[in-house]
């Protein structure tokens, strides 16, 4: 989160500094465009990660309070799997489109193309692990306690 948090202090500073320099230097920094697109991906990434270890991604809870324990225990552990398997994926596939593009520079920043894809590939191994921490510790039967509590 703190991670995420710092991310988004550059790119506000970032955008700011475009906008100034669009407007007030009449000179516009080519690179802050491609920076704040970076630093998106980054924000959102982590953002995405922190909503997997929080439970904050869409489910069905509606339907889940409906049904008896058994079932509702039982789905859970499909839910958790399910993102588990996602964060498999994301991460493998972002790899391989990162490793792809390595050899290609962005064309206002000096640094690789393949930049773009690191933060899915960070965002899905935290995905895995955080999924994997509620399987484990719903058949420990305790709870996650979020950092702000």
């Amino acid at each position: 989160m703190r991670l995420g948090i710092t991310g988004l202090i550059l790119l506000i500073a970032c955008v700011t500094w475009q906008v100034f320099g669009r407007y007030v230097l009449n000179n516009t920094p080519t690179w802050a465009e491609t920076l704040s697109l970076v630093l998106v991906l980054y924000v959102t990434m982590l953002g995405v990660a922190v909503g997997v270890r929080d439970a904050g991604h869409i489910g069905l809870e509606s339907l889940l309070v409906l049904a008896s324990e058994q079932v509702r225990r039982r789905m859970e552990y499909v839910i958790h799997a399910l993102v588990l398997v996602f964060g498999l994926v994301m991460f493998w596939q972002c790899l391989l489109l990162a490793k792809s593009v390595w050899n290609y520079a962005l064309p206002t920043l000096p640094i690789s193309e393949g930049w773009r894809y690191v933060p899915a590939c960070i965002a899905g191994v935290l995905i895995v692990m955080f999924s994997l921490e509620h399987i484990l510790n719903m058949a420990s039967g305790r709870e996650i306690e979020s950092p702000s509590s």
